[in-house]
């Protein structure tokens, strides 16, 4: 039952991550960011079925390269999300078609080592997948809290007083 209900997170979290990241989105860096990836890496980690027994050495390169993938595909997702911010001083992000691109190759990469695990002979649970999503997700959400952060002024400037004629300059980000 345990691999099913990892399937079915597995699965909602992914269409529920993909379809918030490719529409407008405030960014709040002061929030926990990384809650949904410790949980996930939680889920994954509260069973024995990580590494297969019978194929340790093997099993545990197939997960190496699992949490590999998932840090490149987060790095490579959080650097091609577009932030910006708006007049009010509010940061916002929204995914390009680059990091679609990045999200495709990911699961193709995920799919090749699941066919290399399986020509090994390899016992592969769901937890190495549900690790790897919880990496990807680590990397991505710290990295755009760190480059939202980057656009914000600083805590101390408030903005030209009233009447002063200084405009403030706003910056876009361009990927």
């Amino acid at each position: 039952m345990s691999g099913l209900i990892n399937t079915v997170v597995i699965c909602a979290v992914a269409v529920l991550v993909i379809a918030r990241q490719f529409s407008a989105r405030r960014i709040d860096t002061d929030r926990r960011w990384w809650i949904v990836p410790v949980v996930l890496a939680f889920m994954a980690l509260r069973g024995p079925g990580v590494i297969d027994p019978h194929h340790e050495v093997e099993a545990s390169l197939l997960l190496a390269t699992e949490m590999l993938t998932g840090l490149a595909v987060g790095a490579g997702w959080g650097w091609t999300t577009r932030i910006w911010t708006e007049p009010d001083g509010a940061v916002w992000s929204r995914s390009t078609k680059v990091a679609g691109v990045i999200w495709v190759a990911g699961i193709c990469l995920r799919l090749g080592l699941f066919g290399i695990g399986v020509l090994l002979g390899v016992h592969q649970d769901s937890s190495a997948l549900l690790l790897g999503l919880a990496a990807t997700l680590l990397v991505r959400s710290g990295l755009v809290a760190w480059r939202a952060r980057s656009l914000r002024p600083s805590a101390y400037w408030r903005g030209p007083a009233y009447g002063d004629g200084v405009a403030r300059a706003w910056r876009k980000e361009r990927v």
